[in-house]
């Protein structure tokens, strides 16, 4: 299993008035960790939106245990929790700078195309990155 692992430091602007990271962020870094994940496997994200693909979230699961704060550096463990050739569901354990789990969570997501929403097969579209997909998932 691939696990692909993404810091981000934390900016004022990510923390809300108690002084933590307000909980919207943390979907952004989970963008930012598939993202990077895909990176790692050798694809691009926005190559296959170029191709009239996206790829949605369906559902989501977070689970928020300890704060980060401002000046901390979040660290962002991703990986493929799920996969079937139609739909991803990756995982996501975000981590303190002081390495105790701050976030865990899930994301599903199928592939559709941009101006239709019609779902499409991804492993007819992108052999290749389906392939990497098997190879990497859990």
């Amino acid at each position: 299993m691939l696990v692909s692992k993404k810091e981000i430091e934390i900016r004022y602007a990510e923390t809300d008035q108690m002084g933590v990271v307000y909980h919207a962020n943390y979907l952004i870094w989970m963008e930012l960790g598939r993202t990077k994940l895909i990176q790692d496997l050798g694809f691009s994200y926005a190559g296959m939106e170029e191709e009239g693909i996206i790829s949605p979230v369906i559902d989501l699961e977070i689970s928020y245990k300890k704060p980060l704060r401002y000046g901390d550096t979040a660290i962002i463990h991703t990986w493929i929790e799920q996969y079937n050739g139609m739909k991803s569901v990756y995982g996501y354990e975000i981590f303190t700078p002081s390495g105790d789990l701050a976030v865990q969570a899930k994301s599903s997501h199928v592939c559709v195309q941009k101006d239709t929403f019609r779902p499409v097969k991804f492993r007819k579209l992108f052999p290749e990155w389906h392939e990497a997909y098997e190879k990497a998932k859990k």
